[in-house]
This record gives C-alpha cells, sequence and structure tokens, in this order.
C-alpha cells in the first residue's frame, strides 16, 4: 500500500523542525579556566533559553580564525579576556535549541581559555548568570558527555603546549 503524499510531507516537515536528517552544523566554543588559591577552576555559563549550565560557543565568524572567535564568544557571553589556545580540546555534540519542538544537531570544537580578567559589563552580562566550579564538580553540571569528559580530564599544562 502506497503512502499518502500528505503523510510523508507531514513527516518531512516534522524531521525538518526537529533537527533529525540534518547535518550537524559546526560551533566554535571556550574552555575556560584558571588557577586559583583553592586550585583549577572551570567557568560555565547558563544558556539563555534552557537555563542550563553550558561553555561559551558560537557560530564561526568570518575572517576571524576558530580560537579567535571562541574568544570572542567568551568574552561576549562571560565577560572574559584572557588567552586562548591554538590547539582544539576536541569536540562535543548537542541539540541547538530552536523553540518549542525545534532543534538542530551541532558540533562545537572546544579551545582551552586562561582567564586573566573577568569583566562586568559586557553583551549579555544580563542573559546569563556566570559561576567557577572545580572541575569534577563543573563536569556533573553539564550535560552532554562529551564535554563531561573534557572538563574532568582538562589539564592546563598539557592542553597549552605547542
Amino acid at each position: 500500500m502506497a503512502k499518502s503524499p500528505d503523510r510523508s510531507k507531514k513527516r518531512s516537515a516534522t524531521a525538518a523542525r526537529s533537527g533529525r536528517g540534518h547535518p550537524p552544523s559546526l560551533q566554535v566554543g571556550a574552555l575556560c579556566w584558571r588557577r586559583s588559591g583553592k586550585g583549577l577552576r572551570i567557568l560555565l555559563i547558563t544558556s539563555r533559553d534552557t537555563g542550563r549550565w553550558v561553555i561559551p560557543k558560537g557560530w564561526p565568524m568570518r575572517r576571524r580564525s576558530d580560537p579567535e572567535t571562541a574568544a570572542r564568544e567568551a568574552w561576549e557571553e562571560a565577560g572574559v579576556r584572557g588567552e586562548i589556545g591554538n590547539r582544539s580540546l576536541g569536540l562535543f555534540s548537542y541539540r541547538k535549541y530552536l523553540g518549542p519542538g525545534r532543534w538542530i544537531p551541532c558540533i562545537v570544537r572546544v579551545f582551552p581559555l586562561e582567564v586573566r580578567a573577568l569583566l562586568k559589563e559586557y553583551p549579555e552580562h544580563d542573559q546569563r548568570k556566570v559561576r567557577w566550579f572545580p572541575p569534577r564538580k563543573a563536569a556533573k553540571r553539564v550535560a552532554e558527555p562529551e564535554l563531561r569528559a573534557m572538563i574532568r580530564d582538562f589539564d592546563p599544562d598539557t592542553a597549552t603546549e605547542a
């Protein structure tokens, strides 16, 4: 029995809305870190839409390298300035929420950023919470398994080697 054209159109619209069948989109992110008297700390921010804990990330920018873009996103979303590493720590995947029942799959290339300054005024200061965590606690706060492992295993001494 042949499928009705109306039913297949309905499925296609649902797949597009939900992100199924959509190739992953690439983003870049910054794993922001610092050393304190209490040891290594990882900075997390809340997402604007769901309030879950994430790292600063965004779409690649023209005329900027991936590390430069990651550093720019860290400033816009978390108000941090520092030294970004040129070597990626790895990748993680997640679903970018676009609205009720709508999302797209994304893959994020992550670069380490040693934070040297935390500013009070930055573009998204009134839209997000910013908080420092020990690596194990930060890893528990994020939802994505690959990012969780990246944070838990992060070693700034090997991450910043040339």
